[in-house]
């Protein structure tokens, strides 16, 4: 009975303790100023340097993290971001694709996928992807699937995160439209 009793009460603590540990859902929290990076970067196949702090001079920026160009989920994002590209610069803003995929990939992914309209970033080194809690916690070799809309100050807007490419192109869209910049 003592046995039982002792382990009723050490599970919820022993449950307490580990959630305290373990880290909470990544993403950067609204209005956090988003970390700069320059990283290499392809566009249409012709690499060049990415830095996030001269696109923002330009306005907004949606940021959004993949993890391994060519997988089935990441090229249907890839080809939705081309398809809408026009709708984001109407409002002013570009897009930006970062994995940790190595540069000579993303070379070929952002004209195949990407069809040449934005360009995508390599994060070997998985530096960006952490400084944007962009790691999957299960597989921290690879970004998880999140799109980030950063503001013209440079402070995150948005942040939609989901392993489902659906519905990543609509929501930062939107988030991109409602921005004060955006509004006609």
């Amino acid at each position: 009975m003592l046995l039982a009793a002792s382990t009723r009460f050490a599970v919820p603590l022993m449950m307490l303790c580990l959630g305290v540990s373990l880290p909470a859902a990544a993403a950067l929290d609204i209005g956090e100023p988003a970390p700069k990076f320059s990283a290499p970067a392809a566009l249409d196949g012709k690499p060049f340097t990415y830095s996030l702090g001269d696109a923002l001079k330009k306005g907004p920026v949606v940021l959004y993290f993949f993890p391994a160009a060519f997988s089935t989920g990441c090229s249907i994002e890839a080809h939705a971001f081309a398809e809408a590209i026009e709708d984001f610069k109407a409002v002013g803003a570009s897009v930006i694709g970062v994995s940790t995929d190595d540069p000579e990939t993303l070379a070929k992914f952002s004209s195949q996928s990407c069809q040449g309209k934005f360009p995508v970033a390599s994060d070997e080194t998985r530096a960006i992807s952490k400084s944007f809690d962009a790691l999957m916690q299960t597989r921290p070799e690879y970004a998880n699937r999140i799109s980030y809309v950063i503001s013209p100050t440079g402070a995150i807007a948005f942040y939609y995160q989901s392993l489902n490419p659906a519905k990543h192109v609509e929501k930062v869209l939107a988030a991109v439209k409602e921005l004060p910049s955006a509004q006609k």
